[in-house]
């Protein structure tokens, strides 16, 4: 039999694993393995936090293969050097991979398939990840989408069932080829913790994801339209992280979903369904506008006047030290657990960006380092969509009240009191807002501080101070550009 090379990297099943059922289908060995080298990854190399999660979804995929009479050989080093050694010593005639679509990813893998062809081997790559890839779907003009809704109604129009793959009973072996390094030698957990995310619930690898799906069935898609929005509940699938490591099929959840379809969950699957088209949108548009990681997406911000950056006010909203309790609440789960509750990543990131007037940059680091769920497209169209800078994107000048979305979302304050212990003892509506009752909170909560890091109407009136200021420099922009009365135009 012939051999190829089947190589993982964010796709970490056997189930619906296009690259393993090629090597299958045209009757080769495959030889599965791993590159591990994090700095091909350019100014984005994984965070601590997904690279412990990257472990034992590794080793969880080591063990299905070895299962089925295969395993995973893991290499350390520049991928293409090692590819091309592995082809010489394993007598390789193919290389298959699935696809990903960060910029520096794909500049990376289009030199690799080349070098590969030149040389006559074949190589070829697959959709893993995507229910429609970034270039399948284009306005009428041709171009990139850059507003959501237009997007979804392209992608429900085009919409096609994807062929679900079982996981294959067995996998054919080679014998005597380069045994790679153990997994332990990346030391990807951290030190001193290695053990938190299972600590923490978490069940990285393909079991585990599909696990989580059968749990999300069960429970949290019932009432998902509305539970998904509070973090005192389990109302959202938690399938996240599990997505971003390949480690279940977008496709496969959808089939799962629809088998569940009735009157009384319809309306809740197109809404989760909806969830995942954002993530297909947020994977269009890194792939069309490569630069927005770093930059704005709408150059107009390149000229709006951030606040200087603080470190004073950056640590407490890091540590969760701002003294308002629901963004101090998401920022300790975040440090805590890997994760935060998406509606409070949202109210986090905008008490940041406009509350503190701290560049949107600083908060997709942070994100970047602590979430085992950190994805390059997803984070850049989070933090561009709250800042007000990207696409599809809410108004700068919509500042939302962390207190009163607080109140709404946390009705009873057991989000807070379960992530900020010290204020579990203060009464509702305190446990929002402390400053409103400082003597209680003196007494019943001393060690949170006693009042915001910047208050919530002073930092409002700021940030659209700075708005208003933009908006001018604007308008007086397009005037000097207005042709002279007369003219010819």
């Amino acid at each position: 039999m012939a051999n190829a090379l089947v190589w993982f990297r964010n796709d970490l099943r056997l189930a619906d694993q296009p690259a393993l059922a090629a090597a299958l289908a045209a009757g080769q060995v495959p030889v599965c393995v791993y590159i591990h080298e994090p700095e091909e990854e350019g100014d984005w190399a994984p965070g601590p936090a997904a690279e412990a999660w990257r472990h034992y979804s590794l080793a969880a995929l080591d063990a299905s293969l070895r299962a089925r009479g295969s395993r995973l050989r893991i290499f350390r080093g520049p991928s293409r050097a090692v590819i091309e050694a592995l082809v010489a010593a394993c007598d390789i005639e193919a290389v298959y991979w699935t696809r990903r679509y960060e910029p520096a990813i794909e500049r990376r893998d289009a030199a690799i398939k080349r070098a590969l062809r030149e040389q006559g081997v074949h190589a070829e790559s697959f959709n893993g990840a995507l229910l429609f890839e970034p270039w399948e779907l284009a306005t009428k003009q041709g171009g990139p989408y850059r507003v959501f809704t237009p997007f979804w109604r392209a992608a429900l129009a085009h919409w096609r069932a994807h062929r679900l793959l079982d996981a294959p009973a067995s996998i054919p072996d080679l014998e005597g080829d380069p045994d790679g390094i153990r997994l332990e030698t990346l030391r990807l957990p951290p030190a001193r913790d290695p053990d938190a995310l299972l600590r923490h619930g978490w069940k990285p690898g393909e079991a585990g994801a599909h696990e989580a799906l059968e749990l999300f069935i069960e429970g949290a898609l019932h009432g998902y339209r509305q539970g998904r929005d509070r973090p005192d509940q389990v109302g959202t699938s938690r399938l996240s992280p599990h997505l971003h490591f390949g480690e279940i099929a977008p496709w496969r959840i959808v089939a799962a979903l629809e088998t569940q379809r009735s009157a009384a969950t319809s309306a809740d699957i197109d809404a989760f369904v909806r969830e995942l088209g954002w993530r297909e949108f947020a994977c269009h548009l890194l792939h069309h506008f490569p630069h927005t990681p770093d930059a704005d997406f709408n150059p107009r911000f390149d000229r709006f006047e951030w606040a200087p950056p603080q470190r004073r006010l950056l640590q407490a909203w890091r540590l969760g030290r701002t003294g308002v309790p629901i963004v101090d609440a998401g920022m300790r789960e975040l440090r805590e657990s890997g994760w935060m509750h998406n509606r409070v990543r949202m109210l986090a990131a905008s008490y940041l960006c406009k509350h503190l007037r701290q560049h949107w940059r600083e908060g997709a680091r942070w994100f970047w380092q602590h979430l085992v769920d950190a994805d390059l497209a997803s984070n850049t169209l989070g933090w561009q969509w709250v800042a007000g800078t990207g696409a599809d994107a809410a108004p700068y000048f919509r500042v939302f009240n962390p207190v009163t979305q607080a109140v709404k979302f946390d009705p009873e304050g057991r989000y807070v009191a379960r992530w900020l212990p010290e204020l579990a003892r203060l009464p509702m509506p305190a446990r929002h807002a402390p400053w409103t009752a400082p003597q209680l909170a003196r007494r019943l909560a001393p060690d949170y501080p006693a009042r915001p890091v910047v208050g919530l109407e002073e930092g409002r009136e700021a940030a659209l101070a700075a708005w208003r200021a933009l908006a001018a420099s604007r308008r007086e922009e397009d005037q000097g550009d207005a042709p002279e009365e007369g003219a010819p135009t």
